[in-house]
């Protein structure tokens, strides 16, 4: 099972981090350890002293797919969420300035973090959806898929030409603005649609 991320997929959250628009998906992938277990604690790795919540709709494949065209993209998930995609920041910075890799600030131990799983056919409208994310009961980073730059389903046709999607992948979408930095016991709660999807505790 993979991790499959997109990254500047909200054209806010470009700006907010001064990044340059993408011409095409950006993409980089976390694996399976990078999964935090239900119901613990995230803990800020010892490595970092700027980690920093990225809230995002996530989907999970269930059917194994390579070279998927975007009008069959559809029939390759029927969950969704929200996750958490944690970053270093301070790591991430200096490894992009030297033209590095980034998995060393996105795909260590616990840094994805899945919400509750739903059903697709709830809602009737993929790309009409909010989703938020609060810290300490404080909203900080509220997101519509409407405003992604790449739909759900053009995604997953543009990344298995790269990759063999298999069932139990997991795609994470994007995030909008509002970024920021996690401390010890902040409480981040993820919600999708006004339901709560996410709840957790930062150590």
């Amino acid at each position: 099972m993979k991790i499959i991320c997109i990254g500047r997929n909200y054209a806010d959250h470009i700006e907010e981090l001064e990044n340059e628009r993408p011409k095409e998906p950006v993409v980089f992938l976390k694996p399976d350890t990078t999964i935090g277990q239900r119901n613990t604690p995230f803990y800020i790795p010892d490595f970092s002293s700027d980690v920093h919540h990225e809230i995002e709709i996530i989907v999970k494949i269930n059917r194994i797919g390579k070279h998927i065209q975007e009008q069959f993209a559809h029939k390759y998930y029927d969950q969704i969420s929200v996750g958490i995609d944690f970053t270093a920041r301070d790591l991430q910075t200096q490894l992009k300035a030297k033209g590095l890799p980034w998995e060393k600030a996105k795909a260590f131990d616990g840094a994805a973090v899945l919400g509750q799983w739903l059903p697709k056919k709830e809602f009737k409208d993929l790309q009409n959806l909010n989703f938020e994310l609060t810290k300490n009961d404080a909203s900080v980073q509220r997101g519509h898929t409407r405003l992604m730059l790449y739909t759900i389903d053009q995604l997953i046709a543009y990344v298995s030409q790269f990759f063999t999607l298999k069932i139990g992948d997991i795609l994470f979408t994007g995030t909008p603005a509002g970024v920021g930095a996690v401390q010890e016991n902040d409480r981040l709660e993820g919600f999708l649609e006004g339901q709560k999807l996410l709840d957790l505790k930062i150590k």
